[in-house]
């Protein structure tokens, strides 16, 4: 017995190794994740069922007189001579991963092919391998909230086909003359051996499956973090910068043979090996680049004649072309170049599905996020660069006034007039303004307002004497002077003050804006400048505006501070950086 069980051992190794070897190929990975079609459920039952066949072959043969021939089994035995077949393990197996239809029919081939063998037990060994894929796959569906059944598990379910086995060997085979004596020889062996190696296999793939998570993963953390190191480069408006960004970036961190950058006809940037003949500004011929720019999917090129080199001695061999997508249009075309088809891994494909996507993703998420700011820019310019006409309307009845009382002062007005009409005008031509030249449109605004309501208004403007390399939204601080002169300041007839007052510190400048009026009332404080009201009072829909175009350019740190005083009145407070690279000045 003992040496019987070394024997089946030994066959059970040559087992394992047909097994390793079937767990590399791409087929066994959709078991693994039981990605099931009526197509792959034919193909793996057929594979278990040629692996079962290669089980029986390497089976053992046991004579009538207890002797054991260890020579494959290939063609058929005598009458007198029972086949021990190592054909169970495959099945169980089959079963499990493939459920009981897998199982089933893995076991049909395999008892087809042990009943014209022969031998004694004929019938047995053909009726045993279908029923015990029937019964492996059923036992899988119990523990179907398993991807891969444990070991310790497995080992117990193994124990149970070879004893049926047994029995059926005994029930229908109870006549033959040693048949009681061959079950007890045979019997632990074969339970030992075959509840072992099936043990031994669900832990081989369960090692399997964790080697492809592994990959998996790592593929997704590297691709993840080079699409998060590409973000800067892709927010580049001109493609060249990009693609010279993308190229360098893609070639240091995966370490291929070269990377080039193109878009739908040319190639905008190429790194690594051939850089003396894969210049910018070639055409785009390469089969597969242009299968993928059609398609929209990754494409693979295993053949050097397909990449269509102009240099004959050219040692890239081998391509992935990776299509980016953005507002379903392929903008960019990423390929990763080998200098051999082997160096193509499972992993440098997910890796490059994986930059693809999410590169792809970003560049549309940019697009998303340019369009609606400038969309909204658009907007908040628009209503900033409006005159109110009830202001032009009374500043020109002013004007008429003064020139029959004070031509001088009249003349003066009309030109801060114009002056407050001109800034307003070009506000809608960019972003940024000198804060000179902003102090210039809320002094005209002041001089206005101020002659209007002389001798009940005082305004009083403290500013820095160098206001050098300080820029701001156009237009930001004259919304909140307007706001106190028609809200703050509606109810309150006489000694009406309101104090500007731009203060630097630290690498700040605080800008301020209080007034002595009746300040906000108290239910809408929370939210005055946070959103906009449907009706404009108490100015809601100007601060809002101011607040929005502080924070969109600025940051958050820029955002408008409200509050009312305790002596009676308001303040509106923002800070912005005095050193501002962002210097899209008005001219």
């Amino acid at each position: 017995m003992v040496s019987l069980t070394i024997t089946l051992f030994e066959r059970l190794g040559l087992l394992l190794i047909i097994a390793f070897v079937m767990t590399r190929t791409p087929g066994f990975k959709s078991l693994l994740y039981r990605k099931y079609s009526v197509k792959m459920s034919l193909v793996h039952t057929f594979v278990f069922g040629l692996f079962g066949i290669a089980s029986t072959m390497i089976g053992i043969v046991i004579k009538e007189d207890g002797a054991v021939s260890q020579t494959l089994i290939i063609f058929p035995v005598e009458d007198h001579h029972l086949i021990v077949s190592m054909s169970l393990v495959a099945i169980v197996i089959a079963g499990l991963l493939g459920g009981p239809l897998l199982g089933f029919g893995a076991g049909v081939i395999t008892g087809i092919h042990l009943f014209l063998l022969g031998g004694v037990g004929t019938v047995a060994n053909a009726f045993i391998n279908p029923l015990t894929g029937l019964l492996a796959g059923l036992t899988a569906r119990f523990f179907s909230n398993e991807r891969v059944i444990s070991p310790f598990k497995a080992l117990f379910i193994g124990v149970f086909p070879p004893i049926l086995h047994m029995q059926l060997l005994l029930l229908l085979y109870i006549d033959y003359f040693n048949i009681i004596e061959i079950v007890n020889t045979i019997g632990l062996p074969l339970v030992l051996t075959n509840s072992s190696a099936i043990a031994i296999f669900t832990a081989m793939i369960g090692i399997v499956l964790q080697e492809q998570e592994n990959e998996a993963a790592l593929a997704s953390k590297q691709a993840f973090a080079i699409a998060k190191e590409a973000l800067p480069f892709l927010k580049k408006d001109s493609e060249i910068e990009v693609a010279k960004g993308l190229a360098e970036l893609l070639y240091h961190r995966l370490r291929i043979a070269a990377v080039s950058i193109s878009n739908e006809q040319t190639i905008l940037a190429h790194k690594g090996i051939g850089e003396d003949h894969h210049k910018q500004g070639d055409t785009t011929v390469s089969i597969g680049a242009l299968k993928a720019i059609n398609t929209k999917q990754l494409q693979i090129c295993t053949l050097k004649s397909e990449l269509k080199c102009s240099e004959k001695h050219c040692q890239l061999e081998a391509a992935i072309f990776i299509p980016i997508i953005e507002d379903e249009q392929v903008t960019y075309l990423i390929t990763f170049y080998f200098r051999k088809a082997e160096h193509i891994s499972q992993v440098e494909l997910m890796m490059a599905d994986g930059i693809g996507q999410f590169i792809s993703h970003q560049l549309n998420m940019l697009r998303a996020e340019k369009l609606k700011d400038s969309i909204r820019d658009a907007e908040l310019r628009n209503l900033q660069a409006q005159i109110n006409p009830h202001f032009l309307f009374n500043t020109l009845q002013l004007i008429a006034g003064l020139f029959r009382e004070n031509p001088a002062n009249a003349r003066h007005i009309t030109l801060q007039l114009a002056s407050f009409m001109r800034f307003n005008i070009r506000l809608v031509s960019k972003s940024l303004v000198e804060l000179e030249k902003e102090c210039e449109h809320v002094e005209a605004y002041t001089d206005i307002i101020q002659e209007r309501f002389k001798g009940r208004l005082k305004i009083i403007f403290q500013k820095p004497v160098d206001l050098t390399n300080i820029y701001i939204p156009p237009s930001t601080i004259q919304p909140l002077v307007e706001n106190a002169v028609n809200h703050g300041l509606k109810k309150k007839q006489e000694d009406c003050i309101i104090q500007i007052i731009l203060i630097k510190e630290n690498s700040r400048l605080i800008v301020t804006v209080r007034d002595n009026g009746s300040g906000f009332p108290t239910h809408i404080l929370p939210i005055v400048g946070k959103q906009p009201f449907t009706h404009d009072h108490h100015g809601g829909t100007g601060l809002y505006n101011v607040n929005q175009r502080l924070i969109r350019l600025l940051g958050e740190s820029s955002k408008l501070h409200i509050r009312n005083l305790e002596g009676g009145g308001s303040e509106v407070r923002f800070a912005i950086p005095i050193s501002n690279e962002r210097k899209e000045v008005m001219g």
